[in-house]
């Protein structure tokens, strides 16, 4: 990857990360409050996520030959499985449980939320136990 594509993306995930903290996301109280249906601000986050990826995923290939920092569109495969199922289900579990999603995870410890560092070592462990006995 060149460096000025990972400048690009060091700014894309600072840009999501101030998102992140902004929106109380890196908070989990504030998160399971959401889930117990008894504070419903997120649902604002949720549909600006929404609205910017239909932007750049529906629009934006059809607006630009080519994206601004890649030589072409890449397609992401998908595929729905057992696994995907079973592991969006634990992964929901988990979620609903802590009040803690990845990405506002590191986002809370970059904003100095330090109790979120248990959450990050399990979700780096899960991931380590997912690749080792149960990837491809």
């Amino acid at each position: 990857m060149k460096s000025a594509n990972l400048i690009w993306a060091l700014v894309a995930g600072m840009v999501f990360g101030f998102g992140l903290s902004l929106s109380a996301m890196t908070h989990p109280e504030v998160v399971l409050s959401f889930l117990q249906f008894n504070d419903f601000g997120l649902l604002l986050v949720l549909g600006g996520a929404v609205a910017v990826t239909t932007l750049f995923y529906q629009v934006a290939p059809r607006l630009l030959a080519k994206p601004l920092f890649s030589p072409v569109w890449g397609k992401q495969p998908s595929e729905m499985s057992r696994r995907t199922i079973g592991g969006a289900a634990i992964f929901g579990i988990g979620w609903g449980i802590s009040g803690v999603c990845p990405g506002p995870a590191i986002a809370g410890l970059g904003s100095g939320n330090w109790p979120l560092l248990a959450s990050v070592a399990a979700i780096f462990a899960g991931a380590w136990v997912q690749g080792r006995f149960f990837g491809r």
